[in-house]
């Protein structure tokens, strides 16, 4: 975030907005029992529209996907972003809207909310679901979404702040502890735990026919984070602590790490060696893309190109600056760009996108990354988006050939942000390279309301999926999986998902699965969406 970013439980909440948040969920909680695992839906989902719109015909997006990275499972099926470019693509169709059915799975009493859906070579889900009492790595069957296999990690240091000093916002304000994770070409789970070590998860099915997830390889980073962190036996810690936020491999099997701090580093799973460096004064929020030709990395000052020294060392080859703004959005975590990079680019173009944090209007910023680039030449343009004084993103661009699709995410805080029936300004545009570089246009604009969302893109049928929440005078809070065209950005149906705050899908993702089901990750666990 989930930069994106995609982001994931990346909101504060104050103490006093946590308790209304609680009160609001016991308030809306249904009139019936629900079925057993299913996500309860808030009074009032009669009295809304179940379903706008009609059937897509699938009209398949000409292009070629991001190349396959050696290290990560098949495109579509490894992370937040889809892929290791970013793309937020998928090579298979998603749901038309031929008479879509929805499930969901409540993941925990509170909370439970399943960010990266990653998928294994047999089409299981591998993915991390967030709680109040910390984060569970959970195998999950693709169909009924019930739990095959569980992994609990350890507790994070936020949450036993939220405990001890009743401010729960610790924990809303956390990305670290496993949100960012990746699924491997070996179907294995790799993320950063809350003690600053990276595990490797590996899922295995036992001689009596159930699933369990044991430990592959474990590597400490320690020895270059600081880890005077909140537990149960250091309440009061004096020094500092700096949490893994994100992992990803480059193409020569490395991983990579960052942490909020502007730490960057790197792991050889051979030798266990570790090597890191420290971008001063410089926060990452959010999660990067790796390509052959380099690591790209978005800290709140500027955009970095990444590669190693002979010895594993990160190397800048080149960094770029933009326009931060003078401070903080309503809708960004800080003052910086919200964007994950995406590498993109059509008949053998090298492009790096992401958003600035401009006052007044955000910017898409579209970079040359060739190492050779001349600084004064390497940005290809500079295109506004959204209205005066409304425009911000916090989650990842989508990009296909030499198109981008960028939503706007201004007025969305945290789960309460939207409750009454209330919603944000939205909009989402589409910006096209033009073929010879020379610069960007413009190609659509539409209405779509999507307050946090990372919207994805089947290629395969052409429809862009986004998680919308309109305004209600009744205060109802209805959400929705919307389906817009890639080519004219019109919608082209809507289907009603769940009422309430549950149904809040705080900064998760929309992920396509290979059988065509939408999945959206959702405030209480996980919804599904797929056609009759």
């Amino acid at each position: 975030m989930p930069r994106t970013r995609s982001t994931f439980f990346r909101r504060a909440l104050a103490p006093a907005g946590l308790v209304a948040a609680l009160g609001t969920v016991v308030a809306l909680t249904p009139l019936t029992p629900a079925q057993a695992g299913e996500i309860p839906k808030a009074p009032g989902h009669r009295l809304v529209d179940g379903y706008t719109g009609a059937p897509a015909t699938a009209a398949p997006v000409p292009g070629e996907g991001p190349p396959q990275h050696p290290y990560l499972a098949p495109n579509g099926r490894s992370g937040m972003h889809a892929d290791g470019a970013g793309s937020g693509t998928y090579p298979w169709s998603g749901p038309l809207g031929d008479r879509p059915a929805v499930d969901s799975e409540k993941m925990a009493a509170l909370g439970g909310e399943c960010a990266t859906v990653t998928f294994d070579s047999a089409g299981r889900i591998v993915t991390v679901c967030g709680t109040f009492k910390g984060f569970l790595v959970k195998l999950l069957d693709p169909k009924s979404l019930d739990t095959l296999a569980e992994y609990k990690l350890p507790q994070r240091p936020s949450t036993i702040e939220a405990i001890t000093r009743l401010d729960f916002s610790r924990i809303f304000k956390d990305t670290s502890g496993g949100a960012y994770s990746y699924l491997d070409d070996q179907d294995r789970l790799v993320l950063a735990d809350s003690r600053q070590h990276i595990v490797r998860l590996a899922h295995r099915q036992q001689a009596d026919g159930d699933w369990a997830f044991e430990v592959d390889a474990e590597w400490d980073l320690t020895a270059h984070v600081p880890h005077d962190c909140v537990s149960w036996t250091n309440l009061y810690p004096s020094g500092e602590c700096d949490p893994v936020t994100s992992v990803m491999p480059d193409w020569e099997g490395r991983v990579w790490w960052v942490t909020r701090q502007g730490r960057i580093g790197t792991v050889d799973p051979d030798s266990g060696t570790i090597r890191s460096v420290r971008l001063d004064g410089e926060e990452i929020q959010n999660s990067f893309s790796v390509a052959e030709d380099g690591v790209s990395i978005v800290s709140d000052h500027a955009l970095y190109s990444f590669r190693t020294t002979p010895d594993g060392t990160p190397r800048a080859v080149w960094r770029q600056e933009y326009d931060r703004g003078t401070g903080t959005k309503p809708g960004s975590v800080n003052q910086g760009s919200g964007t994950t990079p995406d590498l993109f680019g059509a008949h053998g173009e090298k492009y790096v996108a992401i958003t600035d944090n401009a006052d007044d209007r955000m910017n898409v910023l579209v970079y040359r990354r060739g190492a050779d680039t001349p600084a004064g030449e390497r940005l290809v343009c500079k295109v506004p988006v959204f209205g005066s004084g409304a425009s911000t993103t916090d989650n990842s661009l989508i990009s296909w050939g030499n198109s981008l699709v960028v939503e706007n995410n201004y007025g969305y805080e945290n789960v309460t942000s939207l409750t009454f029936g209330r919603s944000v300004v939205g909009g989402a545009s589409r910006i096209d390279v033009r073929a010879d570089g020379s610069g960007c246009d413009t190609v659509w604009e539409s209405e779509v309301r999507s307050p946090s969302t990372v919207p994805k893109l089947s290629t395969a049928n052409g429809l862009l999926y986004f998680y919308e929440k309109d305004p209600n005078k009744l205060g109802i809070d209805a959400w929705y999986l919307t389906a817009v065209d890639f080519r004219t950005g019109e919608r082209r149906w809507k289907r009603l998902v769940g009422t309430g705050m549950a149904y809040d899908n705080n900064w998760a993702p929309v992920t396509i699965g290979p059988d065509g089901t939408a999945y959206v990750g959702v405030f209480n666990g996980l919804a599904a969406v797929r056609d009759a």
